[in-house]
């Protein structure tokens, strides 16, 4: 039998009160696509969101912004700490020049320095200096706080998420490219 909410999945009704179950309304009353796919969208954009104004607000202390930390984590996590500004974009999958500015912030700050390349003259390599090392580390620990910003998630819960979210990824052919430190130890 259904719920007290009456619903027959064993889910809980939704919240009329939650805005994305508004907005699913609304969508809903114009004849636009709406369901548990647009309330799931929708709720992941909120999330992104977020999580991306946490970050940066647990970053800036460290001179940090989202892409620079993303740019120190594939260059931390790298075979050598080092390599070419176009794998560095590669990883990243940003345009050259948002490879170069994020560099030469990154370069300013301490964090990285440029090298020659030792058999290509024509590449520049960009190397995590120890500085960058150090807080690299430091703001790593510190966006990890509260479960990453999940912690109303239990771990099964997160897990859950994870395995759902995986699903998405694998099926948009996400799930072989970078994010920073996943693709990182593969050669330069």
């Amino acid at each position: 039998m259904g719920s007290a909410a009456g619903r027959m999945d064993g889910c809980p009704a939704p919240d009329p009160h939650d805005p994305v179950v508004k907005a699913d309304a609304n969508w809903r009353e114009r004849g636009w696509p709406h369901g548990p796919h647009f309330r799931a969208a929708l709720s992941m954009r909120q999330v992104d969101d977020m999580l991306r104004a946490r970050d940066a607000t647990n970053l800036q202390p460290f001179q940090l912004t989202g892409s620079r930390h993303e740019a120190l984590a594939v260059l931390y996590f790298s075979r050598d700490g080092q390599m070419s500004l176009g794998t560095l974009g590669q990883r990243l999958m940003v345009h050259p020049t948002s490879v170069t500015a994020t560099v030469d912030t990154l370069e300013r700050l301490g964090f990285v320095e440029r090298v020659a390349h030792p058999s290509d003259r024509r590449q520049t390599l960009a190397r995590i200096t120890a500085s960058g090392r150090s807080v690299m580390e430091q703001a790593c620990h510190v966006i990890a706080a509260d479960d990453f910003g999940l912690g109303a998630l239990s771990a099964a819960e997160a897990e859950s998420l994870c395995l759902l979210l995986k699903k998405v990824r694998r099926t948009a052919g996400l799930d072989h490219q970078g994010t920073a430190g996943a693709e990182a130890t593969e050669p330069a």
